[in-house]
């Protein structure tokens, strides 16, 4: 898989003919469907047709292109997988994890602590809240692991990876 079939399969909905098929297709309409959009649909891997002439969306395609193109699994590090598993988008999945794999997580949201700067507890919770809205648990995580500490409202990195 190349970038130019992931670029031909996305051109498709930027059409508006292929595009208001697709989603008539979607939402499971039948009616008024362009025969030549779902033809292009279909060479595109985004609709099929069945024995019976029936028409069907198939949004499987975008999972398909996305693995295709994704790095092979065995190239990425433990810590990496970890990480694209319990963070998309830049945001915690979920807290309820292994303490293992709840460590690598938070040793990557130690890192947008700066060593040697103290932190107002205020200051603290906005950086945690873009990880998860229950920025408290995260906060205590971190200072149950000694990735911060505290002292009054006044929070700094004591733990954690740094670059040099």
């Amino acid at each position: 898989m190349n970038d130019e079939e992931i670029r031909r399969v996305l051109g498709l909905l930027y059409q508006d003919d292929t595009l208001k098929t697709f989603a008539s297709l979607v939402l499971g309409g039948t009616g008024d469907l362009s025969p030549k959009a779902l033809q292009k649909l279909a060479s595109g891997g985004l609709a099929a047709c069945d024995e019976n002439g029936a028409w069907r969306a198939t949004p499987e395609r975008f999972r398909d292109l996305l693995r295709a193109s994704a790095e092979p699994a065995e190239s990425l590090s433990p810590e990496e997988r970890v990480l694209r598993t319990f963070l998309v988008d830049g945001r915690l999945t979920t807290m309820t994890m292994r303490r293992d794999k709840r460590l690598i997580v938070l040793r990557y949201i130690a890192l947008v602590f700066e060593p040697g700067v103290r932190y107002a507890e205020k200051d603290v919770n906005v950086a945690l809240r873009a990880f998860h809205d229950d920025y408290a648990a995260l906060r205590r995580y971190l200072v149950d692991e000694d990735l911060l500490s505290r002292e009054g409202n006044v929070y700094w990195r004591s733990g954690g990876h740094v670059e040099v």
